[in-house]
């Protein structure tokens, strides 16, 4: 009956692979992973996935790491784990057992803890919940705590996964959902939004300590500002002008730039016929404010047309977007977008939307904001720029390079050499030694590989190759809980025999022991 309703609307930004999850890497056994929200599963994942990208293994950082994560109402727990439950029974169990250790693999208020403790990251670690704005203020909690010294790296991001997965929603007129299906921010035809499921993360770390530790950056956060609209609006889900103009301004306050400065604004943008105009005319009194000689208009974009809406990690993604647009000097075409709403008035903003891919040069440093608001009223916005251009690096060292990786099992080790192979012929530029230093500082695991290799063309095929004399793979018995041996070991020439070494090791244990 529901698939035959006219107002059912079969689309989904979807997320491939919600159930899939290497319990056994975390040392997390089956039943509680199977017990535990995809939320919480798939950012354990990314967060470790985001500190590997960093460089920097938790184990081995002389420092404190901080988390600050969101993530949304858990459908897992509703729509499965508790569907075949009775509502009388459990109004008169309680809180049993059972249903508290549900709460704590389910509930919102333990995404960043997990996090902590599985990693074993000793920093604050805090979920923060501010409805679709929430990992926006992750991330603008986290530059506070970084400068306030609570903690010297942080793990931020969101995590919105929507369960049942693979179904679509009944329209309704008035809501904020999509008729069509479709997100499109600030077009003629906007019609609603439409949410969809991701999962994100960041590292973060004080600007100096990054250019001190040689640490690759992406970009840099120059400023941020969260506030809420308080009670001058229609209702409490409703937005307004006036505080999300405040937070824009308040955010290049902070970050002591110059709106005119800004060449591209990664919006909240959902598309809806409520939330664009007042957007935009937020924008438009945040910008009119402070703008001094603008050389060019500011281009719009939201990765919602792209992805959808997500949430509580919605925030996040529109951050990651915009990092990438000022790595590559480009700002990709806003999905779905084909003429401006009328109701915007962008002739009389420097504001414009693109429908095809824009170049973006500057001889300044690329500069951009990021927004997110939330229902309720808690609105943030970040001010980014470029990674600053360094001087270029000491030429590495010539000659052959060592190239270690570790896995858990050979199966993860052969496709972590592919991988690295892979990786190598798409990049000629990476150089080895670099290459070579920072698998060495990855974490240890029992499945082993060291390559020898010269140059990217022979490291590609030693990687590739079946059998290599250059390639050794080996398996270091229970890494890392203590009962690590050591062996010694005796060229024979043929005359060795089982025993021979004892009259050695007995002396060196009789020393020991006394």
């Amino acid at each position: 009956t529901t698939l035959a309703d006219p107002t059912y609307v079969r689309r989904a930004p979807l997320l491939d692979g919600i159930e899939e999850f290497d319990a056994e890497y975390f040392g997390i056994n089956p039943y509680t992973a199977r017990m535990m929200d995809p939320q919480q599963r798939l950012f354990l994942q990314t967060a470790w996935h985001a500190l590997e990208d960093s460089g920097y293994d938790p184990d081995g950082y002389d420092g404190s790491i901080g988390v600050f994560a969101s993530s949304t109402a858990s459908g897992y727990l509703m729509d499965n784990l508790m569907s075949h439950r009775d509502e009388k029974t459990l109004v008169g169990e309680g809180i049993t057992v059972e249903m508290f250790n549900l709460v704590l693999l389910n509930d919102k208020d333990h995404l960043a803890t997990r996090v902590s403790h599985e990693l074993n990251l000793r920093g604050p670690s805090m979920s923060v919940q501010t409805a679709c704005s929430s990992s926006l203020v992750a991330v603008h909690l986290a530059c506070q705590s970084l400068l306030s010294g609570e903690c010297d790296l942080a793990l931020a991001g969101g995590s919105a996964i929507r369960v049942p997965h693979h179904v679509g929603y009944t329209y309704e007129s008035g809501a904020m959902m999509s008729p069509s299906g479709h997100c499109r921010p600030f077009d003629a035809h906007s019609d609603g939004t439409i949410f969809g499921s991701g999962v994100a993360a960041l590292i973060l770390k004080p600007l100096q300590a990054a250019l001190d530790d040689g640490d690759r950056i992406h970009a840099v956060i120059r400023g941020s500002a969260v506030n809420n609209d308080g009670a001058l609006k229609m209702t409490y889900a409703a937005p307004t002008v006036s505080g999300q103009a405040e937070v824009i301004a308040e955010a290049q306050a902070v970050a002591e730039v110059d709106a005119s400065t800004i060449g591209f604004v990664e919006t909240h943008g959902t598309g809806t016929p409520l939330g664009d105009p007042i957007e935009i005319e937020a924008l438009r009194k945040a910008f009119e404010a402070a703008e001094l000689d603008r050389q060019g208009p500011c281009v719009l974009g939201s990765v919602k047309s792209n992805i959808g809406h997500l949430d509580a990690a919605s925030g996040v993604a529109g951050l990651i977007k915009t990092i990438l647009c000022l790595q590559h000097g480009a700002i990709p075409p806003t999905a779905n977008y084909t003429a401006p709403n009328p109701e915007l008035h962008l002739e009389n903003t420097p504001f414009v939307v693109s429908n095809t891919y824009l170049p973006w040069e500057s001889d300044a440093p690329r500069r951009a904001g990021v927004s997110s608001f939330g229902v309720g009223g808690t609105n943030a916005h970040v001010v980014v720029e470029e990674a600053p251009r360094t001087a270029p690096a000491a030429p590495a060292p010539a000659g052959p390079q060592v190239l270690l990786l570790f896995a858990r099992t050979a199966e993860s080790l052969q496709d972590a050499r592919a991988a690295l192979a892979a990786e190598l012929a798409r990049d000629e530029q990476l150089p080895l030694a670099d290459v070579a230093f920072t698998l060495e500082k990855r974490r240890t695991h029992e499945f082993r590989m060291a390559a020898v290799v010269d140059g990217h063309a022979g490291a590609c095929a030693v990687l590739s190759a079946v059998e290599n004399d250059n390639v050794s793979i080996g398996r270091a018995p229970s890494v890392g809980n203590g009962s690590d041996r050591v062996a010694f070991l005796f060229p024979g020439q043929g005359s060795q025999y089982s025993g021979m070494a004892r009259e050695v090791g007995l002396p060196l244990l009789r020393g020991l022991l006394a």
